[in-house]
């Protein structure tokens, strides 16, 4: 039987398959090819990330196809419940990519609050003409700890976000509409931890409370954060976006870092994915990375190896 990881898989995942007696191809095939190379190959099985887009053309056009895997957590670029409905399997791999998105948070954090961003770029073209001039400019970071950490969607990874922010000495709170309060165990090297119970808000007192705010939810209509929810937020709040592009309203977003409202963001999604606005490329307090959130090679392995077990499995009950 033979698998078509479109997006990519790590070696880990192929390793898997090929011991489970699947053959597994990793041609990279332009979106508009996908579905007469399915065809053409009889492919079974089809692995994406991000990239690639499953719509009802390509699942209308391959009755071969028994299994859609996406490779993390969000499935917004397949119709799921239409493959469902032809009797297609849609599977994600949620608590694969939990740590490495979390961990990317904390990098724009700690980017943000020390002016890395601006630093980086300023660094080799006046670092050795203007040391001192760069040094005073970048000379009022903050800490994060003791500082107030709002999580916007407390799902996995939101709770992983949580782990982080505990163990940096932060206040953690959190709002989400499907879950009401969390246990968060943070452990520590040498077996130790401690358990934290957190009782989510609503997300009005998030904005009002937070030194820093997170987004952890799906693609949706409408913004999560517009121009009243800027307003709302406390006068230098830092903001992070790990999650989908779109949430953010970014013209709202530019003229609260104008203004002074906003101290940074962060962002690793964007409105116009894969081509951000320029005005959004080009600030310089936004941190900035290329939709990036789980790609470490440890949630590679393990988003690799997760695939494999659930195709296995689903296929193992149905022959």
């Amino acid at each position: 039987m033979k698998i078509l990881a479109n997006d990519g898989i790590s070696k880990s995942g192929i390793k898997a398959f090929e011991k489970g007696g699947f053959e597994v191809i990793t041609t990279k095939v332009a979106q508009e090819q996908v579905a007469n190379y399915i065809n053409n190959h009889g492919i079974s099985v089809l692995l994406v990330r991000s990239a690639t887009k499953v719509r009802q053309d390509i699942i209308d056009a391959c009755p071969s196809l028994k299994i859609i895997g996406r490779g993390g957590v969000g499935m917004d670029n397949i119709d799921v419940d239409y493959a469902r409905s032809k009797g297609i399997h849609v599977i994600n791999t949620p608590a694969s990519s939990s740590e490495s998105v979390a961990e990317l948070v904390f990098a724009h954090l700690f980017t943000g609050v020390r002016f890395l961003q601006d630093a980086n770029r300023n660094m080799p073209l006046e670092g050795d003409t203007n040391f001192e001039g760069l040094k005073k400019a970048y000379a009022n970071g903050i800490e994060l700890r003791g500082k107030t950490l709002g999580i916007i969607g407390f799902g996995r990874i939101g709770k992983a976000v949580a782990k982080i922010g505990l163990g940096l000495g932060m206040r953690v709170i959190a709002s989400d509409k499907f879950v009401g309060n969390a246990e968060i165990k943070v452990s520590f090297y040498n077996g130790q931890f401690i358990n934290v119970d957190i009782v989510t808000e609503p997300m009005e007192d998030i904005f009002k409370h937070s030194d820093f705010i997170t987004l952890h939810v799906p693609a949706q209509d409408g913004y999560v954060i517009g121009a009243d929810e800027l307003a709302s937020m406390k006068d230098g709040v830092g903001i992070v976006n790990c999650s989908r592009g779109g949430v953010i309203d970014e013209v709202a977003l530019i003229e609260a870092l104008d203004s002074g409202k906003v101290m940074f963001a962060g962002l690793d999604v964007f409105e116009q994915e894969p081509t951000p606005a320029i005005q959004v490329l080009m600030h310089p307090q936004i941190s900035l990375t290329p939709h990036i959130g789980a790609a470490t090679l440890e949630a590679q392995d393990r988003i690799g190896t997760e695939l494999a077990e659930q195709v296995i499995s689903l296929l193992r009950t149905e022959s």
